[in-house]
């Protein structure tokens, strides 16, 4: 151990002037650029003192900070990089360093891919959220396709044909009815007027002068079928068998109308269009 100590000995005195050394000649370094910036400030501060026309305060601000750049720039290349002494505290503080300045910058990217994972997170939740209510939805559907499945009748041509015969035997019926109805009706409350004479005389002269009056029905019946057979001209003249107080009555009520041109001819309301 001795001797391993002894041999130690004299690098380390060695390692202790390299430090010294250095030491002295950066001191020498910063005092000599610490004068020659007091120059340059001499120097500036001498530069500053001269007045400037407006005209010329500009150009001379550039050449003034052009100068100063250019001796700072020469001042730099007579200068040579120091180099550090690689001693063993020296390359422990320099590895602390880059090693505080890496963790710094891992810890950084960590809590920024912690962040960006969050939202991916929330993303996926929202994603599983919407496609379990998707399979819900579709899932209810396939229930709904399959009870309609079972429920579906199948129609025949045979019977959808006996199924509109029997409709339209049964509008027929009804429209008979209603025919019926309707005739009873105008023969109620619309008669012929010889049914009102109680005097036999004039019931006499009456029946000889409406023997050919029709009913309020056939008038209608008249128009009815002449507005479905000749639509394009549904115009029927009016002849003596026409009572003139139900043509009145027809007018009056809108349920008839007049030629514009022909005031003998009349026709029915198109009440269907």
């Amino acid at each position: 151990m001795s001797v391993n100590q002894q041999d130690l000995d004299p690098d380390s005195t060695t390692d202790m002037e390299d430090v010294t050394n250095a030491e002295e000649e950066l001191i020498k370094e910063c005092e000599e650029m610490w004068k020659d910036m007091e120059e340059c400030q001499k120097k500036l501060s001498l530069v500053g003192t001269e007045t400037l026309t407006d005209s010329n305060a500009q150009l001379s601000l550039l050449i003034m900070q052009a100068k100063c750049l250019t001796a700072e720039l020469n001042q730099w290349q007579k200068e040579s990089p120091g180099i550090i002494p690689l001693n063993e505290e020296v390359l422990v503080t320099l590895g602390k360093e880059e090693f505080q300045k890496l963790r710094h910058d891992l810890e950084l990217v960590l809590s920024t891919i912690q962040s960006k994972n969050e939202k991916l997170k929330e993303d996926l939740e929202r994603e599983q959220q919407w496609l379990d209510e998707q399979q819900q939805i579709l899932q209810s559907l396939n229930v709904l396709h399959n009870e309609l499945k079972h429920q579906v009748v199948t129609f025949s041509e045979s019977r959808i044909f006996d199924e509109l015969k029997t409709k339209m035997h049964d509008i027929k019926e009804y429209k008979e009815k209603l025919l019926i109805t309707l005739g009873e009706f105008l023969e109620d409350h619309f008669p012929l007027p010889d049914r009102n004479v109680k005097k036999k005389k004039k019931k006499k002269n009456i029946q000889e002068s409406t023997a050919q009056l029709i009913t309020l029905h056939e008038m209608l019946e008249i128009l009815l079928n002449r507005l479905f057979d000749v639509p394009h001209d549904p115009y029927v003249k009016i002849s003596d068998s026409f009572w003139p107080p139900y043509i009145e009555l027809l007018l009056r009520n809108g349920i008839a109308l007049r030629h514009p041109e022909d005031p003998t001819r009349i026709r029915l309301e198109a009440f269907h269009q």
